[in-house]
């Protein structure tokens, strides 16, 4: 059998990072790990090719190659599934879909062979004793969620490693909270499972193998979800990067509570953890209860701060929508932002996402209007707010502009810059620049030091950092490419 791993294209979102890779030369930010790992589940004897459409095109002949494709998606990404889908069934292809689009659709899919809802780790293998016999069946749904004890290494030798400026992995999977617009706990529920710590273990040691070094972002959607658990990994982990030079940089995705949790926050610095992503969503505490997000509570600044101590820098989402939205929350959310020293906001329009319970309750309220794109950025709307849409969208268009104009922007990458301590680390050691750190630096100063209008806010900035921030030039230079995307998809969203 040949089958073939086609990843469907993002649209150029806030996410997609598409401006801020141009400077380093990468194509996207992530490989598709979900499709690595099926990969790691079908029969050693069959060829497997993967195609990530967002670093290359999908040719005909790699289709022609293939007896299956096995194409995977989310939300956002659903038209270009649609269009591969339509390709490979005209070219006489059998197709496999799954994913989380595919699992929470409540909108007609593209007319695959056959379908997987939700985890596949039990479901595909039974899909292929199936298909030996010549029974394979069109849906594929498991009876209950799997452990991650039987979920296999990933394939990270397939993907084009030079292609993408982060691997990923992923521990755990599951979130122990309930908030009314998340999708997570639809499709993994709300027990956070992990992997063991020696699952773990082999999957750095696979990745340090294939030859990759840099970025790793942990892809859960909380890592601390299973504190206990955590507190058993984040030991051993630590050596690992120990014991092996500190190879990787870890970043990932947790809940605001880390920042109640000292004895984390020390044991994430001491693996070499740079950055955490927390869903702040929103400084007003009604809307917080409306969302059902209690986890977010007390002085939200200070929690950013307490875990800016320790090493992390934060990035954060936010979202304006909610029905319990004063009308200064525009404000108020540019005034956090500001506050807390939080270079990368990612601010968005609240969205009822398929099958979550804020999908379901606007439903029942006769508020939905379509399903939505995946996308909460492109100032659109799939349901009725309480508030006027025209001043919602207009005030959210109003918080992108003002964050992302340059000099708001690079104050607070300074003020990160100086509160976040000791971002290098400890074990990380430097041989001097690189022929791709130069050429980086090259394409930085010819777009955003001459060519771009802004150029002057960017010497400003360049100043401010060699004067105060000179051990941390690396980090100011990041912040300011991908600041420049933000602007960059800013303009084109927001006017």
């Amino acid at each position: 059998m040949k089958v073939l791993l086609v990843y469907p294209e993002f649209p150029d979102t806030y996410w997609s990072f598409r401006h801020a890779l141009s400077f380093v030369g990468k194509r996207s930010a992530f490989p598709p790990l979900g499709l690595l790992t099926v990969s790691a589940m079908l029969p050693a004897s069959w060829e497997r090719r993967l195609v990530d459409m967002n670093v290359r095109k999908l040719k005909t002949a790699d289709i022609e190659w293939a007896d299956m494709v096995f194409a995977t998606a989310m939300l956002v990404q659903k038209e270009s599934l649609r269009a591969v889908v339509e390709r490979c069934k005209a070219m006489g292809k059998k197709v496999v879909t799954g994913g989380p689009y595919v699992t929470t659709s409540v909108t007609e899919l593209p007319e695959a062979d056959h379908v997987f809802l939700g985890e596949a780790e039990t479901t595909l293998p039974q899909f292929i004793d199936d298909l030996a016999r010549g029974e394979a069946k069109r849906t594929y749904q498991a009876a209950e969620r799997p452990p991650m004890s039987i979920s296999p290494v990933p394939h990270f030798h397939l993907a084009e490693l030079k292609r993408y400026s982060s691997m990923s992995v992923q521990y755990s999977r599951g979130c122990p909270f309930n908030c009314e617009f998340c999708d997570i706990i639809e499709i993994y529920g709300r027990v956070p499972r992990t992997k063991s710590n020696s699952q773990m273990l082999i999957e750095f040691d696979t990745l340090k193998r294939v030859g990759w070094r840099g970025p790793v972002f942990m892809v859960d959607d909380n890592f601390i979800g299973n504190k206990r658990s955590v507190r058993k990994l984040l030991p051993e982990l630590a050596d690992w990067q120990e014991r092996n030079g500190y190879p990787f940089e870890l970043f990932t995705e947790a809940s605001v509570n880390l920042a109640d949790d000292d004895a984390l926050l020390t044991e994430m610095k001491r693996a070499g953890f740079y950055r955490v992503f927390l869903g702040i969503e929103t400084p007003v505490e009604e809307s917080l209860k409306e969302a059902q997000k209690t986890q977010n509570r007390g002085n939200l600044v200070e929690s950013v701060k307490k875990i800016q101590s320790y090493g992390l820098e934060v990035m954060a989402g936010f979202i304006v929508g909610f029905d319990n939205d004063p009308e200064d929350i525009f404000e108020r959310q540019i005034n956090f932002i500001r506050e807390s020293a939080i270079p990368l906001a990612m601010v968005g329009l609240l969205n009822a996402l398929p099958d979550t319970q804020l999908w379901r309750r606007l439903e029942k309220e006769g508020r939905l209007l379509k399903e939505s794109d995946g996308n909460n950025t492109n100032c659109s709307l799939n349901f009725v707010p309480k508030m006027d849409p025209a001043i919602l969208v207009e005030g959210y268009k109003s918080i992108m502009r003002t964050i992302y104009s340059p000099a708001e922007y690079y104050q607070r990458a300074l003020d990160c810059l100086g509160w976040v301590k000791h971002t290098v680390l400890p074990a990380k050691t430097r041989t001097g620049l690189t022929g791709n750190d130069i050429a980086t630096l090259v394409r930085i100063i010819l777009k955003l030091g001459i060519r771009d209008a802004q150029r002057v806010e960017f010497w400003r900035f360049m100043r401010r950092v060699l004067a105060d921030h000179r051990e941390k030039f690396e980090e100011a230079m990041s912040f300011a490419v991908t600041g420049y995307h933000f602007r960059k998809l800013t303009e084109e969203n927001c006017g």
